[in-house]
């Protein structure tokens, strides 16, 4: 297959992951819980968190349609499996940060997303550069949002607390 073709079905898939994730988990400025939480100074107005992602989406879907196109590279399935796991701990994170409240949780899982990030745009870099520094942007916003969610752990020691549990989101994984 083409880096088109693969584009045309990675680039769709992974949006559509990420917004079910967010959907599911009732993230933004709409959850009660997240309207509650005392947030850092820092914190981008919330209309700033789909632009970001969408953004951030299609450049993930991108990067490793170049992966997948990358036919004989022998680090291929290497960077292919870094890739799903650092995406299927960031499709995780957010229905533990607004179904679950569990900031603390939350904070930790973005480290290892990062690092997972980071050993997959290196592995990238040796099959295809362009694919690593399409991984940079996104890097640079989860260390962002890892910083947000540490500032508001700190915050908000209880932050799973804030909203009795008849008004809670259910998990939906």
């Amino acid at each position: 297959m083409s880096f088109l073709r693969w584009a045309a079905v990675t680039v769709p898939l992974i949006l559509f992951l990420g917004f079910l994730s967010g959907w599911l988990a009732q993230s933004g400025e709409e959850n009660a819980w997240y309207r509650a939480l005392a947030k850092p100074e820092l914190t981008p107005p919330g209309w700033a968190f789909p632009v970001a992602w969408t953004t951030l989406y299609i450049l993930l879907g991108l990067a490793i349609a170049m992966i997948l196109n990358a036919r004989g590279a022998r680090l291929r399935g290497v960077g292919v499996a870094l890739f799903v796991m650092q995406m299927v701990l960031n499709l995780a994170w957010t229905p533990l940060f607004f179904s679950a409240h569990q900031v603390t949780a939350a904070f930790w899982l973005i480290v290892f997303m990062l690092a997972i990030s980071i050993a997959a745009t290196f592995v990238f870099a040796r099959m295809r550069k362009a694919a690593a520094w399409l991984m940079v942007p996104y890097m640079v916003w989860i260390s962002f949002a890892g910083m947000l969610t540490l500032g508001i752990d700190r915050l908000n020691p209880n932050a799973e607390t804030l909203v009795p549990a008849s008004a809670r989101t259910k998990i939906l994984l």
